[in-house]
This record gives C-alpha cells, structure tokens and sequence, in this order.
C-alpha cells in the first residue's frame, strides 16, 4: 500500500538475482496460474489486522495514505485464493510489519500456510521485515536484510537442485 513491502520485494529479488533470473510482479498483475518455467515462488504483503490484508483493510490504509497508493488491486490474500499451482515447487513467504509494538499474527505465516494448501513447499521459514509506524519507513537494515534473505533462498534452493533433493 505505501511502498514499503515492494521495497523489501524488490531487495529479496537483487540477492535472489545473484543466484538466478528473478521477476517482480505486482499481485494484482500476478498470473493465476504458476507456470512449470517457475522453481520458486516468494510472496510477501503487508500485516494488517493481525494477518494478510482484506479489501476492508485496505480500504482503511487508502484513507490514512499521505500519497497514491503502491497497489490498487486485489491483496494477496485474494490472489492466493484464486492461484492454481502448477507442479509442486518451492515457495517462500515474507511480510512487512510494525516494529513497535510488537502483536501477533502474520501475513507471510497466514500466505505460506495456504500455499502448502496448494502443494507448494517451503524452502525456508517465513520472515518478517518491519516498519516504524503503519506508513514506515522500514527500519534501517531491513533491505540488506532482505538482499542476503533473497541470496540466501537462491543458495538453498540450488544447492537442493544439485543434489536432487525433493524441494
């Protein structure tokens, strides 16, 4: 909604990047079917009311917004509800949340378990990156973070390719 969860996207795609060819899709642009060409699949979205975000939600973050908002569209929640996932693949999951205070609840816990629904499997736990305030910024760190979060998951998932281990 404010640019802060396509930041950490964008940095999770530059390590991801090191390791092999990455795309950054918007989930309103997402495709609804996950294509064989795809090893993995990283999805992140921001925490609101205690998991991924609902068009109330949403609509309650357009009215605080200061300027036009990142993503117009569907959340991911939406989406997740409508993907069909191709062959069983690799998935991880990460979300953007207030630092302070600190409450309970997750959007990347709530969309990785719904896409081990669909088959998918986990490459690694999910991974939260935080804001100070509802608007952020992130906090200092948190793209690096998420650069090595993203080199990381390329390091693992190839080194299970090479060795033939089930993802």
């Amino acid at each position: 909604m404010f640019g802060n969860t396509q930041s950490v996207a964008k940095a999770v795609a530059e390590g991801l990047s090191s390791r092999m060819d990455t795309e950054i899709v918007e989930v309103g642009s997402a495709p609804l079917v996950v294509g064989d060409d795809v090893a993995l699949l990283v999805v992140g979205g921001p925490t609101h009311a205690f998991g991924m975000s609902r068009p109330g939600t949403r609509e309650q973050a357009a009215d605080q917004a200061k300027a036009a908002l990142v993503s117009q569209g569907i959340g991911l929640r939406e989406w997740l509800d409508a993907l069909e996932a191709g062959p069983p693949l690799a998935m991880a999951a990460f979300d953007t949340r207030i630092d302070k205070p600190r409450v309970p609840g997750s959007a990347g816990r709530a969309a990785g378990k719904r896409l081990r629904r669909l088959g998918l499997r986990m490459l690694a736990p999910t991974e939260s990156f935080y804001v100070t305030g509802t608007e952020g910024p992130l906090l200092d760190g948190e793209l690096d973070r998420a650069r090595r979060w993203g080199d990381r998951l390329g390091s693992e998932l190839l080194a299970k390719l090479a060795s033939g281990i089930a993802i």
